[in-house]
């Protein structure tokens, strides 16, 4: 790559479908137009910009700043461009819109990798600060992430009684000790980065384990306490530094030997952490260094569920009165269904709900690009165990700590320890029917939003039995719109369900992995292991 820092980028241009402002249409242009659009980036004058040209001719009030922009994708061939612009007093700003059309899924996949890998540059730019120092400008996390979102994130994990619920998961602060001090081999001598601190619990475990020196790094007023905190631990504070800031900002005196972070959120993926979990890999990771952990997978498994479901359904019947103090409700009742449904719930629930065994996602820490986690495909295809009605989707997920003497596991599986993340399913508002031994196909597309979540896009499919199933014809299929940022947050220990009558005991359905490029991860031998501890075999 030509050096960043002097944005020395060839231009770049894209052929557009149309493009408009979103307050006016006047100067759209279709794709049927004899004459097409241009969107052209340059840094003619040092200033990275994406500008508009139509039969040659520079639009008007259509050029965009790279720097102070941020770009979303609103579907699979349409983006809004939205442009930050200072007016004559800096108390006030004002944005500028601009939809931009596609010809194709393509197009529109390989204009947002340029745009993203542009404004990287931008905010590279330039960019040399002493240890443990901030950038005054905006960070990748402040283009990506909108301010209220952070504010409320940051303010979250703030607090001290958030922290408690978090260390009291002993599953995962258990997970977490012995997968370090387990491996005082890797750490032993080694300098350490945590990542998103919180507390300093992490740092603390490094120390524990021999570390030279561990960076504390930590967004949060929670930074205080962390300092506090190792300050109470005088033989392993020596060996501390916090350093109050993101990972996108600060600047560390030396490279790190190894990473360790709990950047895990609801269905892993939740919050947007992992992205800059990634970020400190790519600034401060020595070549071959560790990761702890290195390997997330997400686990999926349709489930049938008929308790829940009616549970979800009945919700809206409130919308359904037509005499509400004189009012009536039903107009909304629609609208109230689809968004009951749209809540992914997070609780626990008996592994023996699932309808098929488990496939699994799997994300390599080590190798993955942040830009390959803003948007998620994953492709499903399942044999169900059982007849029944399938309600959705059931997702969790586990990380691997692969230390040099130790590789431990840390799972959410249903049927294991519970942890503080439980378990997250998609509920589809129309149920599909299936028979033992039907295949069921479908497909999970997480789209990242700058509120520090994903936009969920779920549908399933089975095929009809009769006749015209035979024929490959007819098919039920089911789908839903979910936002991950907004969970039903139910939390209930698993119960026990009694069977439907044309069920019969299964044995503990095993993990069925899908093919996995090679370049997303090097131990795939780890990855054939079953699931461990997903709950006692059925008799």
């Amino acid at each position: 790559m030509d050096d960043s820092s002097g944005l020395k980028h060839k231009e770049l241009e894209f052929t557009l479908a149309a493009v408009s402002q979103l307050s006016s249409s006047s100067l759209s242009s279709s794709s049927s137009s004899s004459s097409s659009v241009i969107a052209r980036f340059s840094a003619d004058s040092g200033v990275a910009e994406l500008r508009f040209h139509r039969d040659s001719e520079f639009i008007d009030d259509f050029n965009v700043d790279i720097g102070t922009s941020q770009l979303f994708k609103l579907g699979p061939v349409q983006s809004l461009c939205v442009s930050e612009s200072s007016g004559a007093s800096k108390e006030k700003s004002y944005s500028r819109a601009v939809t931009i059309q596609f010809r194709n899924e393509d197009e529109s996949r390989d204009f947002h990798s340029a745009f993203e890998q542009w404004q990287k540059d931008v905010i590279q730019a330039g960019i040399h600060l002493p240890n443990g120092a901030i950038a005054a400008s905006k960070s990748k996390f402040d283009y990506k992430i909108e301010p209220s979102s952070a504010k409320m994130y940051f303010h979250y994990y703030g607090q001290l009684l958030h922290q408690q619920n978090m260390l009291q998961d002993y599953v995962r602060t258990g997970t977490y000790y012995a997968a370090v001090i387990e491996n005082r081999v890797d750490f032993t001598g080694r300098v350490v980065v945590d990542v998103g601190a919180g507390s300093g619990i992490l740092s603390l475990f490094a120390a524990q384990a021999g570390a030279k020196h561990v960076y504390a790094v930590e967004a949060s007023e929670m930074a205080e306490y962390a300092r506090k905190l190792i300050a109470g631990n005088p033989a392993l504070a020596q060996r501390i530094t916090v350093i109050k800031g993101k990972v996108e900002e600060v600047e560390l005196a030396e490279k790190a030997d190894i990473l360790i972070s709990e950047p895990m959120g609801t269905l892993l993926v939740n919050e947007r952490m992992l992205e800059s979990y990634i970020i400190a890999r790519d600034r401060f990771l020595v070549p071959n260094g560790k990761m702890f952990p290195s390997i997330g997978r997400i686990h999926m498994a349709p489930f049938s569920d008929e308790y829940l479901f009616v549970e979800i359904a009945n919700k809206a019947l409130f919308w359904q009165q037509q005499n509400y103090y004189g009012v009536d409700l039903t107009p909304l009742y629609g609208s109230a269904f689809q968004g009951y449904f749209s809540q992914p719930v997070v609780d626990a629930f008996d592994p023996r709900l699932l309808v098929s065994p488990p496939l699994c996602h799997v994300i390599d820490f080590n190798e993955i690009k942040e830009e390959d986690l803003f948007e998620i495909d994953i492709p499903l295809k399942f044999i169900a165990s059982v007849g029944t009605r399938v309600h959705g989707l059931a997702c969790w997920f586990d990380v691997l700590f692969n230390g040099s003497a130790v590789q431990r596991w840390l799972t959410t599986a249903p049927g294991a320890p519970t942890t503080h993340w439980y378990q997250i399913r998609c509920v589809l508002s129309q149920p599909i029917y299936v028979m033992a031994g039907q295949e069921i196909t479908g497909r999970l597309h997480m789209i990242a939003h700058n509120a520090q979540s994903y936009t969920m896009y779920l549908s399933l499919s089975a095929k009809m039995w009769g006749p015209g199933a035979v024929q490959g014809g007819i098919l039920q299929t089911s789908s839903g719109k979910l936002d991950l940022k907004e969970p039903y947050y139910r939390m209930s220990q698993p119960q026990a369900y009694t069977m439907a009558q044309d069920q019969q005991p299964q044995q503990l359905l095993q993990a069925q992995a899908i093919p996995i490029h090679t370049e997303d991860l090097d131990e795939a031998e780890l990855l054939r292991q079953p699931l461990e501890n997903t709950g006692p075999q059925l008799q």
